[in-house]
């Protein structure tokens, strides 16, 4: 699952541009009160005024053709599995992945920049002396796919309506805006308070933007049996709620041929079939009724790419590098429930998972041990505290943990034997100090209460990875249990935090501001339902560290602050890390042409790629 930044709506209709990378500009001289063309947060755009087209885009590539697509990633309330409504801008409901395709939004950002923002719907943006107040100048041209033109007011009702009904997570994005204000047809003011930083201020401006007239008479997050009209390059096509949804682009997209459109999104059809389970899916893909799929099974990887399609070249199996931003795979046990609030209680559990065990034996040799939360980035901390990083903790000492000021924490390496006897030791000793005892071949507290832990999951592909650590658990004297339910029930529960152990996937921006980070790690998160503070954690000295991101001038000091944060992230192990990999492994029937290589900071196939009809004819696919 990704978390929403702004490159999620009409990002991935994309910004783009062409040309040499201009002399650095610090953000505290942005230009006040002067229309621009884009933004950075420290200064480092890439693509000046008059740019063409991206480097990473295609525009000499055929347009046509379909991608039935199996999605990898997903936002806000979307899920891969099932879908009961159109609208993702609120939490209730299961909504398509893919649907932010319909939406333009005022700024949105490149593939090959960590950090810029480029005007889409806007021709340029003015910024004031104090950097509070952003002033855009809506496009002429933008239309929605009604027809009607894209206005301030629009712009002004998306702004204010997602700040008080809709999704935790775009309501954290929009924390600090104070006003969207129409100022005439088509200018528009977004006002933020000052508390917010210039990156948290510019994430917000990419936010998708509906038409205002749509929702006369209704209550918006009832409006979820019909598509919620966008002005971006797709609209909603055939589907059938729970089994299929295309998307169909537009051939009167009013921005084809602008800049921050052109060379990109090139299939008349992009498709998404939902299946409950991976196998169907699987299937589904060696039938050719699905033609790309990312692997995420290992077993899968490893034993199911050997079908005729493969052997006779038809599909391709091939491993791509990926992006250099922060991902991670951790397990959040929940400490809303108390048992789980002792950090050596969290340590002990994270012991029994034999990673050199389950990799070799499960997994096929193809992943890592996970040690961060910002695994695949710059901010991953290594060794002992840098002269900068104690700077930043030495005032936090006596709140985070004393061991952060040694070597970062890393995880337990076993004999690889499934029951390594002097690690299982360690966890059994730290379950003890933390009041939990064998009793009878049962782990009980003073109470005599026994101690319960259950994961829940909605992959059965879960049970078959993590079943021996529930097993060395049980051996232990943990009533440790998986519990598989369908999607509905899991999206569900774990918006109402109603579990004691989840596994979660996530990637983060190139570039976290304080409220995306807020979003998983900080105490204001911890009660928000829907958010994604999964763990419920709640901590000054990680507060604090959030805090610095928002007062950061340069990359060096944001990587300064981000592994300072993930020293204490490691040491408190709110978030157990489990297993990563350097690379996407993906499947596709041998019909599309691409560029390489990809971008750095995202990969979204389905607005990169292209059909290419020779090669569909040469394996009779066209």
């Amino acid at each position: 699952m990704h978390l929403l930044s702004r490159r999620r709506f009409g990002q991935l209709a994309l910004a783009t541009g062409a040309g040499a990378l201009l002399p650095r500009l610090a953000a505290a001289d942005i230009a006040a009160d002067t229309p621009l063309h884009a933004l950075s947060v420290f200064g480092d755009l890439k693509y000046g005024p008059g740019y063409d087209v991206l480097d990473y885009a295609a525009p000499d590539a055929p347009d046509g053709g379909e991608m039935n697509l199996a999605v990898s990633n997903w936002v806000l309330n979307q899920s891969p599995l099932t879908f009961d409504t159109l609208n993702t801008f609120v939490l209730q409901g299961n909504a398509p992945p893919r649907i932010e395709l319909l939406y333009d939004s005022l700024m949105t950002s490149t593939l090959d920049e960590p950090s810029s923002y480029y005007c889409a719907l806007a021709e340029s943006v003015s910024v004031s002396p104090d950097k509070n107040r952003f002033t855009f100048r809506l496009r002429p041209e933008a239309r929605f796919s009604t027809g009607d033109p894209v206005t301030a007011a629009d712009v002004a009702f998306s702004y204010e309506t997602f700040k008080v009904d809709g999704h935790p997570s775009l309501q954290v994005v929009l924390r600090t805006m104070v006003a969207a204000t129409a100022e005439d047809e088509r200018t528009v003011t977004i006002a933020f308070s000052g508390e917010q930083s210039l990156p948290d201020a510019l994430d917000a401006l990419g936010m998708p933007i509906v038409p205002k007239a749509f929702f006369d008479g209704k209550t918006f997050a009832r409006t979820g049996s019909e598509p919620i009209p966008g002005s971006g390059q797709y609209a909603i096509g055939n589907f059938e709620f729970g089994r299929f949804v295309e998307y169909r682009r537009r051939p009167d997209y009013w921005a084809k041929d602008l800049p921050f459109a052109r060379g990109l999104n090139h299939f008349d059809t992009i498709r998404i079939d939902f299946f409950r389970d991976r196998q169907p899916a699987l299937e589904a893909f060696k039938k050719g009724l699905i033609t790309f799929r990312e692997e995420f099974t290992t077993k899968d990887w490893a034993t199911e790419y050997d079908f005729p399609a493969v052997t006779r070249g038809e599909v391709v199996r091939r491993e791509f590098p990926a992006e250099h931003r922060p991902h991670f795979q951790c397990w959040a046990l929940n400490q809303r429930r108390e048992r789980f609030a002792d950090p050596r209680v969290r340590r002990a559990i994270n012991m029994c998972f034999d990673f050199e065990w389950t990799n070799a034996n499960l997994l096929f040799g193809q992943r890592s041990h996970s040690q961060s939360p910002f695994e695949g980035s710059d901010f991953v901390a290594t060794g002992t505290p840098s002269p900068a990083e104690l700077e930043l903790l030495e005032p936090l000492r006596g709140q985070i943990p004393d061991a952060v000021f040694g070597p970062v924490w890393t995880q337990p390496v076993t004999d690889g034997s499934g029951r390594d006897r002097t690690v299982l030791r360690e966890a059994l000793r730290l379950f003890g100090e933390a009041g939990w005892t064998q009793k009878n071949g049962r782990l009980a507290n003073a109470g005599g209460e026994p101690f319960q832990l259950e994961f829940l999951s909605n992959g059965a592909e879960q049970q078959r990875v993590y079943a021996k650590m529930f097993e060395t658990l049980r051996a232990l004297g943990v009533d440790a249990s998986i519990r598989l339910v369908d999607a509905a029930q899991y999206q569900d529960r774990i918006n109402r935090f109603d579990f004691d152990m989840i596994l979660a996937a996530f990637s983060l921006g190139s570039n976290p501001t304080r409220e995306s980070l807020a979003l998983f790690f900080g105490s204001s998160s911890k009660d928000r339902q829907g958010g994604y503070n999964y763990p419920g954690m709640a901590d000054a000295g990680v507060d604090a560290l959030i805090e610095r991101v928002a007062g950061v001038t340069s990359r060096e000091e944001l990587n300064t602050v981000m592994r300072a944060l993930d020293r204490v992230l490691r040491w408190r192990l709110d978030w157990l890390p489990n297993i990563t990999s350097p690379v996407h492994r993906a499947a596709y029937w041998n019909v599309f042409g691409f560029k390489e290589p990809k971008p750095d900071y995202g990969w979204p196939v389905e607005s990169l790629w292209w059909f290419d009809e020779q090669k569909a004819k040469a394996i009779g696919r066209a």
